[in-house]
């Protein structure tokens, strides 16, 4: 049955289809600063999420985040590190937050860390998450160093993205 190997990738349509033993989220050093027009941005923000069977982000949907202010406006057109990193993260959120969630801890993360810190925060707990819910290992790790509430917020928040994506494999598997 499927639940014998649930790192397993899962080929075709617009489920996932990457191993979640090999997933690995662009930490903020590795995410392209020279400038992307928004079409790349679109295009590697869903190389690197399409398989986790999340919603693929779309050009007017990056265009709708900068008008309401989520994301910076871009620099001559072009998005940097900053603009990216904040489009993962809601680009994973938007599948099981509203968007006056997501701002809320948008608002949360820029009194309490820099992006690139909690952006590699997220980076880490979200595969640490999804390892452990794919059964892949047997226990979480402690992702930082702090305990807090924002923390503890944020890590409930990457729970339930986790299970939102285990359960779309899940479903995914049994067509």
């Amino acid at each position: 049955g499927w639940k014998e190997k649930p790192g397993e990738s899962i080929p075709g349509g617009s489920g996932m289809s990457i191993n979640i033993e090999e997933f690995h989220m662009p930490r903020y050093r590795e995410l392209p600063d020279m400038g992307l027009y928004l079409e790349q941005v679109v295009k590697y923000i869903n190389g690197v999420l399409g398989g986790l069977g999340c919603q693929e982000i779309t050009s007017s949907m990056v265009s709708n985040y900068v008008k309401k202010g989520y994301i910076a406006n871009p620099v001559k057109k072009q998005y940097y590190a900053e603009q990216i990193a904040y489009l993962f993260f809601l680009s994973v959120a938007k599948n099981v937050l509203p968007m006056d969630n997501i701002e809320t801890l948008f608002e949360m993360q820029r009194r309490t860390y820099d992006t690139s810190v909690a952006y590699d925060y997220f980076c880490r707990e979200l595969e640490n998450m999804l390892q452990y819910i794919f059964g892949l290992k047997d226990r979480l790790e402690d992702v930082g160093h702090t305990a807090s509430e924002e923390k503890k917020i944020l890590r409930c928040a990457i729970t339930a993205m986790s299970h939102i994506i285990y359960l779309g494999y899940c479903f995914e598997k049994l067509k």
